[in-house]
């Protein structure tokens, strides 16, 4: 498994490292590419053998930490995507904002903001 499969399948690690690059750099053609390349893995996961399972197991404990990363990369990405798609409601109007939520008080439940 170990020798060819690699050959074929990059390391889960590097397949994370690069999905990590590519969000970086909003490389969104080569992210496409990497979410068909896992949809692929994904598929091929039930005929394997015993010892394929449990090569696909070390390189999955090898990229958690790397998964953790790029994890908090996509949060932070979507928050930040979040935002631009307010900027651009208000921008374009059809989004209006009360004067305490434009101050940045927004929770007004916990009493919390930034009064």
């Amino acid at each position: 498994m170990q020798g060819k499969a690699r050959q074929v399948n990059p390391e889960l690690k590097e397949l994370v490292a690069e999905a990590s690059r590519a969000l970086a750099r909003l490389d969104a053609p080569r992210l496409e590419e990497l979410a068909l390349s896992c949809q692929a893995l994904n598929r091929d996961l039930a005929p394997w053998t015993a010892e394929a399972q449990r090569e696909w197991a070390r390189q999955a404990r090898e990229a958690a930490a790397d998964m953790a990363v790029f994890a908090r990369v996509l949060e932070a990405t979507r928050a930040n995507m979040r935002v631009m798609n307010r900027l651009r409601e208000l921008r374009t109007g059809r989004l209006e904002y009360s004067e305490r939520q434009a101050r940045g008080c927004v929770n007004t439940e916990s009493g919390h903001g930034n009064d």
